[in-house]
């Protein structure tokens, strides 16, 4: 979903403020933004019970209010619905953790990881699964401290929903670039992701 004409002239100078300080401006972001950032939310809860303890709208206000209290600076659009992506990504998996804790063991709370892939047609490097939320994160805060550029792709294209044009626009670097990453990037996570899941069994 993206944002009518009027929206994006309002958002810029709102964009520019806000990277002064200016949270008022922040918190003036929100209604601009809302309904992109509730398609993404909406996708990260795709098949989840209705009586989930956190919803899509209330994902997408915590994450926004964690924005706010970060005071980050924003370059455009998509480098703030980047911030916004990795917000979200945060807010899921503390909830997830303080639900695991909280059943002592019990169900964790799963995503479905679904991205349109338009960058390969072999579908031997397809990461299309329902994963662990805090699996997930803990596998990409593990990847970022390894190859921090691959991880923001894959952050980018699955918490964020970029399409492959939009993640070479913001990261600033070629097609193949982007495609090599997100190949290695999903097949680290699925190998690493799959050592998750024998842990767990064992």
């Amino acid at each position: 979903m993206q944002m009518s004409s009027p929206d994006r002239d309002k958002l810029l100078p709102l964009l520019a403020r806000a990277r002064d300080g200016d949270l008022s401006a922040t918190e003036s972001l929100l209604p601009l933004v809302y309904n992109e950032l509730r398609s993404v939310a909406g996708k990260l809860f795709r098949g989840e019970r209705g009586d989930h303890t956190l919803q899509p709208t209330a994902l997408v206000h915590e994450a926004f209010v964690k924005m706010i209290g970060t005071a980050k600076e924003y370059d455009g659009r998509r480098h703030f619905m980047a911030i916004a992506a990795k917000a979200m990504r945060q807010v899921l998996a503390d909830h997830a953790r303080a639900r695991r804790s909280a059943k002592r063991g019990g169900q964790f709370h799963r995503i479905d990881l679904a991205v349109s892939d338009s960058t390969s047609s072999s579908s031997s490097t397809d990461l299309n699964r329902d994963v662990e939320v805090v699996a997930l994160d803990d596998a990409l805060t593990e990847l970022e401290k390894r190859h921090a550029r691959a991880a923001e792709v894959v952050e980018l294209r699955f918490f964020a929903g970029f399409t492959v044009e939009e993640v070479i626009e913001t990261l600033d670097v070629s097609r193949s670039t982007v495609e090599a990453d997100w190949r290695a990037a999903r097949a680290w996570l699925r190998s690493r992701l799959a050592e998750h899941e024998f842990e767990a069994e064992a």
